[in-house]
């Protein structure tokens, strides 16, 4: 290195919950008034603060955006042995919902331009598997996809779309609210998503009917009698009056987490500018983030050896050079927390044989080979996007608690890894 750098007392969190106060307000008086169940003021107040601020005409309060998600999957109507396009780059739990209802997850790679699903990718999907009729969307990092030729895509083809915006709350596609273009939608209030109740989710839906199904599902399916009447599956998934009071405290600091999480960002970009790394992008004509995480993609010329197993990962010191792995070893030396770009669906050990497409057609053959620098399509670029996002981008700390000072440490300590 070539001065020292000091590193931090207390542990520099990825993404940590901000209170502000009456978060505890909304909790306290929950517990005064005794409404501590499923039903009370602040799951109603919740509820209506998600529509007002997103623009659909129902939400429901649940449990998690995993939950929000399978009674998307249930009310799509997937069946067992339907197939369901899912974007590939994202958590596990936009997936396993697919598979909860006993549907078959096919994989749509990502493009570069946003990191999302790819479109061409998609098109390509439906002339492989024409039969499918529903597709999951994820809006990665807080950073909307390219949505208005998805959905042309999934209207051209008969296809709903389920938008997954756990991540992207708050952000805007051509000045719509995300959350609002799938038929069924889901945000999270994670502990460490951009406002947070600690857990819990909302579905999200311009249909009447559907958020009264899910309203219905979400409490064991009870029918309308005087004693525990049930005639179809139903599931514990509703929202706490508790966690709702801390949703509910948080919504008005939406938009000061927003600015707190771009300037982190933007620090970023002019912090980075004389190294061989790129922010994760976004499309800057129609959409705005809400910067959720800060990521870097190291350019390919400048990574140096390194090689993941499924549970460890090595690399190689390089003069001049660095990697996802070296970065991230170096950043927890410090106590600074980053995270590796999340490892894409289709490279899952539970998922290997499930069914992945790129933008040249059936990548599953092709998509072990760039590991050593091979699989390159007909335009000069990895087949496997995602995979190669994965091998060279990672998380950076993104708390929006995060002083200059702490931001300025951080950047210098990844500077050091490229000495």
């Amino acid at each position: 290195m070539s001065k020292k750098i000091e590193g931090f007392e207390k542990t520099l969190w990825l993404s940590s919950p901000t209170m502000h106060g009456p978060e505890l307000e909304y909790m306290t008086q929950a517990y005064k008034t005794n409404w501590m169940s499923t039903v009370g003021t602040n799951i109603n107040e919740v509820e209506r603060l998600a529509c007002e601020k997103i623009g659909c005409k129902y939400a429901v309060a649940l449990s998690a955006g995993t939950a929000a998600l399978h009674m998307a999957v249930k009310l799509a109507g997937v069946k067992h042995g339907d197939k369901v396009f899912c974007s590939d780059m994202t958590f596990a739990a936009t997936i396993n919902p697919v598979v909860y209802e006993g549907g078959e997850p096919i994989f749509i790679d990502t493009e570069y331009d946003t990191w999302n699903m790819d479109p061409v990718a998609l098109e390509k999907a439906f002339e492989i598997y024409p039969e499918v009729k529903v597709v999951v969307v994820v809006h990665l990092y807080g950073t909307p996809g390219k949505v208005d030729e998805i959905k042309a895509i999934c209207d051209k083809h008969g296809a709903v779309i389920i938008e997954d915006a756990a991540e992207s709350l708050g952000a805007t596609y051509k000045g719509i609210q995300t959350g609002t273009f799938g038929k069924y939608n889901a945000i999270s209030y994670n502990g460490n998503k951009i406002i947070t109740g600690s857990s819990g989710g909302m579905l999200l839906t311009n249909d009447e009917e559907a958020a009264k199904k899910v309203k219905k599902w979400s409490t064991q399916a009870r029918e309308n009698a005087p004693w525990y009447q049930h005639e179809e599956l139903g599931y514990n998934y509703r929202m706490s009056n508790v966690i709702a009071g801390v949703v509910r405290g948080q919504y008005p600091y939406l938009e000061e987490h927003i600015a707190q999480k771009k300037a982190i960002y933007e620090r970023y970009k002019e912090g980075f500018k004389d190294l061989p790394v790129k922010m994760n992008p976004y499309d800057a004509e129609n959409s705005e983030p809400n910067f959720w995480l800060s990521c870097i993609l190291i350019n390919p010329e400048s990574m140096c050896k390194q090689i993941r197993g499924e549970q460890e990962a090595l690399y190689v010191r390089e003069v001049e050079k660095s990697c996802p792995t070296e970065i991230l070893e170096t950043l927890l030396k410090y106590k600074a927390e980053g995270r590796p770009i999340w490892k894409p669906m289709h490279m899952q050990p539970i998922y290997r044989m499930n069914g992945f497409v790129t933008r040249e057609g059936n990548g599953r053959a092709k998509t072990n080979a760039y590991i050593s620098g091979g699989s390159i399509g007909k335009d000069g670029k990895p087949l496997d996007v995602g995979m190669d996002i994965f091998c060279r981008g990672l998380c950076l700390p993104s708390d929006n608690k995060m002083t200059q000072e702490q931001q300025n440490i951080v950047i210098e300590i990844i500077k050091s890894t490229f000495l």
